[in-house]
Order: structure tokens, then sequence, then C-alpha cells
């Protein structure tokens, strides 16, 4: 079952930065994928991007080549809004990663910080799995961040898959080699602490 009417009603309903995963700013995502990126014409993807301010960072760092996917038109609709001219800079794609038809090869980074816990069915991962190996170039790298282990059961009122290094070396198998991983306290507008896994995944040559 879709969860985009969820997700359309949550944007539609509630602002921006009233959501508990909710960034003033994306430090750990931009520092990862800064560390990674090949260069500012780093083809990036933004997996369940939504109304996140990394796109906002990417482009004030210079970065040109940058696609932001998410599955609620209204989550777009607010970062399209929110960045004004330079929302022309990106492309915007209105889609279910496990649905969506990539070219092969489209990108040297792939990055998701919303959408990969919520995929609670081995099936679903498995399909996500296939998407990114197919999307991504060799030698390019996947920035990922999920719930942890010992993070929440739930988020926006759905169940989630949490997650260690191993689960995620597991999901992606040997096609992806995990090159560093870090935790994260993410503290919500409502003050709540949430912990996060976050991994960086190369694909081999």
């Amino acid at each position: 079952m879709s969860t985009k009417p969820h997700w359309e009603h949550v944007y539609q309903t509630r602002a921006t930065d009233a959501v508990g995963w909710y960034q003033p700013e994306a430090r750990t995502s931009r520092a990862l994928i800064q560390e990674i990126a090949p260069g500012t014409d780093a083809a990036m993807v933004d997996i369940g991007g939504g109304a996140s301010v990394l796109v906002d960072e990417l482009l004030a760092e210079g970065y040109r080549n940058l696609t932001v996917l998410d599955l609620s038109g209204a989550a777009l609709e607010k970062a399209r809004e929110r960045i004004g001219e330079r929302a022309a800079a990106v492309v915007w794609q209105e889609a279910d990663v496990l649905e969506y038809a990539f070219q092969e090869a489209a990108f040297d980074v792939w990055h998701d910080r919303a959408v990969f816990h919520f995929l609670t069915d081995a099936d679903q991962r498995a399909q996500y799995a296939t998407q990114m190996q197919h999307a991504l170039r060799p030698g390019g790298h996947v920035v990922i961040g999920t719930f942890a282990l010992d993070g929440p059961e739930k988020c926006s009122g759905l169940p989630v898959q949490r997650h260690s290094p191993e689960t995620l070396q597991d999901a992606f198998g040997p096609d992806f080699a995990l090159v560093k991983s870090q935790r994260e306290i993410h503290v919500t507008p409502g003050e709540t602490e949430q912990l996060f896994n976050w991994c960086v995944f190369r694909k081999n040559d």
C-alpha cells in the first residue's frame, strides 16, 4: 500500500519546521557528501529529500548537478518555494524510489536520510538496493542515515526498520563496500532525542 497519501497530508497540514525530522542545517549529510563527492559537478540524488534544506546548502557550496526525489509533491513544492529562483537549477522528481525508472549509472552520490528506514519489508529493501545499484556509477557512493538499533520504533506514526552498519551491508550486498559509519543524535523540534546511524558505502568498480 502506498504511503503517498500519508506524506502529502503531513506536508499539507504541518509546517516544515514542526515535523520531527526537521533540521535547520543538514550538517552531517553535507559533511559526508563533501568527503566523498569528486567535485562540484558530481551528479547527486537526494532520496526522500522532500523539504530538506540539504539542497539549499549544496547549491550554496557550488554543487550544480542535483536531483531531489520524493513521494510528496507538497514537500517538493515547499522546497522550491523556499529556494526561489535557484530551484530551476535542480531536477525535482515526484516519485516512489522503488518504482522510478532511473537512468543507468546516472549518479555519483546517492543520499538518503528519509526513506530506507521506512522499508520494513525485506522485498522492499531488496528492490531499493537494486534501484541504487542500477542508478549509481561504478565507484559512486551512498550516504545513508537511518534510525539506529536503539533509535525510535516509529516515525510520523509509521513503523520503521532500525539499522546498524552490518544490517545495511547485508541489505545492499557485495556490490557495496562500507567506507565509514558514525552515530548522530538528532533533536526534534519537540526536543526529543533520536539516535541515527550514518554509513557511507562505495559501489565497487
